[in-house]
């Protein structure tokens, strides 16, 4: 009796390569999306924790800016009272110094009067 030969179901090299192949490059691109993911899940948080620097820093911006604000009102106060002290003081100085001015020329015009006349 002959014996009968197995029939072999071998694959071919190629296919074997084909589908490697095939099963990599799911596996690499099942980790791509993961990757992207979890990318994409890093960029939210960073974006909404930047949103919340960003409205912190505006606060603290326009808090200062109202202090600030405040400064500058009592500067141009203190200011303006100083100008008109100032030029209250001016008026006084020339008052007293007109008031000065006609008593020497009042003495003066004594001392001519008293004067012998030549």
């Amino acid at each position: 009796m002959a014996s009968k030969k197995k029939a072999s179901k071998k694959r071919s090299s190629t296919t074997v390569h084909k589908t490697v192949a095939t099963r990599k490059r799911n596996e690499l691109t099942k980790q791509l999306r993961a990757d992207l993911k979890a990318s994409r899940e890093a960029l939210k948080a960073a974006n909404a924790s930047a949103r919340e620097e960003i409205k912190l820093a505006k606060a603290a911006a326009k808090a200062e800016v109202a202090v600030l604000k405040d400064q500058l009102k009592a500067i141009m106060k203190r200011e303006k009272a100083l100008i008109k002290m100032g030029e209250e003081k001016t008026k006084m100085m020339w008052k007293t110094a007109e008031q000065w001015e006609k008593k020497q020329v009042s003495k003066i015009q004594k001392m001519f009067k008293n004067a012998p006349k030549a």
